[in-house]
């Protein structure tokens, strides 16, 4: 892995530019304020005809007792995230991250996807940066069962209705693994991002105003696999 810490502020300009060359941000925990660039020796990627879909997920998805939405409370997703859990006691996500991911937001470059219990409770989501036709997700929780996954489902649903090319989780997890997640080498990473970023995708395929059900999102999935 190359990391390199960097002694200059980071605007927002300049996450933008380092995405688009392959590195991203993390800090070593929620409480430090510096900031280091990552660019993996393997990277993690989502084949987007690759997600991997059980029959049981498929039921939840499809069974709509999830509310999915996208951008509409940023705050409260990275404030989720950033809060750790049983199964995740550490966060990297500290202050400055949150500032320049909000900034981002504002611009158009971070989007949301979330996941609503019955009673529009904030349940699971995730949260990442796009560029032309690149997605680099940063970051998921639940606090219910399933529902990360189900906002997976969404997410990639929603990216290959757009016309993106890359989904890039950073890092691969057993967990991430078992949904289809793979590790490719830094120099095919950086291929394929190239090929991805100068290319046009709409994330707003289906509007932001839309509440998309879990049958087109499992259809969405299907279409040309």
């Amino acid at each position: 892995m190359a990391n390199t810490h960097d002694p200059y502020e980071i605007t927002p300009q300049v996450l933008l530019r380092a995405y688009s060359i392959g590195m991203f941000p993390m800090a070593e925990d929620a409480d430090d304020p510096t900031l280091f660039w990552v660019d993996p020796e393997e990277r993690g990627i989502f084949p987007l005809d690759g997600l991997v879909v059980s029959k049981s997920l498929a039921k939840v998805v499809r069974s709509d007792r999830f509310r999915v939405m996208v951008d509409r409370d940023f705050d409260a997703v990275i404030d989720a995230c950033a809060g750790g859990g049983a199964d995740r006691p550490k966060t990297w996500i500290n202050e400055r991250i949150r500032r320049l991911y909000g900034d981002l937001y504002q611009r158009g470059f971070v989007h949301t996807v979330e996941v609503y219990d019955q009673r529009d409770q904030l349940v699971g989501g995730l949260y990442g940066v796009m560029i032309g036709a690149a997605f680099f997700g940063e970051s998921m929780f639940h606090r219910a069962t399933d529902a990360s996954k189900v906002a997976l489902v969404h997410l990639v649903a929603r990216l290959r209705a757009a016309g993106v090319k890359l989904l890039d989780t950073q890092y691969v997890t057993p967990h991430l693994a078992s949904l289809g997640a793979i590790e490719v080498p830094r120099d095919d990473y950086h291929r394929l991002l190239d090929q991805a970023i100068g290319e046009p995708a709409d994330f707003y395929v289906w509007p932001k105003e839309d509440l998309v059900c879990g049958l087109q999102a499992l259809t969405a999935l299907a279409h040309d696999k």
